[in-house]
Order: C-alpha cells, then structure tokens, then sequence
C-alpha cells in the first residue's frame, strides 16, 4: 500500500513540476507562414509593468492624449529579476487606451477606456538578426509585420533604453535591480547623468 502512495505522489509531483515548466516558459513568440507576428491575446494576465499617460519621446505636442500599459511573460519578468537582463522570446505588449476625463462620479484627472491599439517589442535571436523587432496591431489585426528595418522604434530604443533595447527607466519596480545587476547601458547612464536642460 506504501508503495503505491509513493508511485502515485511521484506521478503527481512529476505532473506539477511539468506543468509549472511548461507554463513558465509560456507565451512566446507566435509567427504564421509568412514570419508576421500574431497578435499576442492574453497579454492582460500577464507581469503589469508600468503606465504611462500622454508621454511622447518628441518635443512637438503628440495629437491624441492616451494611457499607455506594459505587460511582459510573467517567465521573462522572473528571469530579470534575476538576472536584470531579458532572455530570448521575450515580449513586450504596450496596450494604448483612449482617455476621458467626464464620466460616472469622476470630477478630475483622467481614466483610460476603450482599446486604441498595440505595439509590441519582441527580443527574438531565431527571427531577427538585430534581435529586437517592434509591431504594430489596430484593433481588429490577427498578425503584424516587423516595422522595416532602421524604423524610428529600433533607433530611439538603440540611442534611448535603459536596459538593452527596453525603457526600463520607466518601470520603478525593475530600474533599482537593473543598477544592482549592472545590466544598465553605458549610454542610459551618460544621458541620465547629462545635465537637465531648460
């Protein structure tokens, strides 16, 4: 009778340990036939990283206000807290929502409502050889090609990222692990260090 408690507890724990592993891993990347991306759907229920509200990397007015939304693979977002760097398949899904400021019981500031679009950065050696490719979806895309290459994404990420080609500057939670791991670009630090001009 022993025996066959300890069979069926090994079974059991086997089936956990895989099960975890296989979730861990899980989602990556997803291309169709012709290498375009399909479009991540689940990203709601993954790792939050940050939000942001009407940023805009140039210094002319953008022409809509929006609510911007990080998610990352809770698996990716484990591996760099360990190790502060992002590992291969990693993906980025930026959720851009509408703003409104009348509504219900609201009297100030703004709340975020209906779905804009997504960009996606995905880190991705097997596709790119750049490693990093940034996409594109509106609200009723399946899949999105890579944006061309030299496109404005990949060349602010390249001068601008915190950590390889990701705005970790903007995610509070991850910049301080970035610093204590000492994954921080050569370049963010020389920029943030620049005094601030007026």
């Amino acid at each position: 009778m022993k025996s066959i408690f300890g069979i069926a507890l090994i079974f059991t724990v086997c089936f956990a340990l895989l099960a975890a592993s296989s979730e861990d891993k899980s989602p990556k990347p997803q291309y169709d036939e012709k290498g375009n991306l399909l479009r991540p759907t689940d990203y709601r229920d993954w790792e939050f990283l940050s939000a942001g509200y009407g940023m805009n990397y140039s210094p002319s007015p953008g022409s809509h206000e929006m609510f911007t939304n990080v998610f990352v693979p809770r698996w990716a977002y484990q591996e760099f807290i360990s190790s502060g760097k992002w590992p291969d398949q990693t993906m980025f899904v930026i959720d851009e929502r509408d703003a409104q400021s009348k509504g219900s019981i609201n009297k100030t500031g703004h709340f975020q409502t209906d779905l804009m679009g997504l960009a996606v950065e995905v880190k991705d050696s097997t596709h790119f050889p750049e490693k990093w490719a940034y996409f594109g979806f509106d609200e009723k895309d399946k899949a999105s090609a890579p944006a061309p290459k030299g496109n404005s994404c990949f060349a602010c990420h390249e001068a601008h990222a915190a950590v390889e080609h990701t705005f970790v500057q903007f995610y509070p939670t991850l910049l301080p692990i970035a610093r204590n791991k000492g994954t921080i670009n050569a370049s963010y630090l020389k920029e943030s260090e620049a005094p601030e001009q007026k």
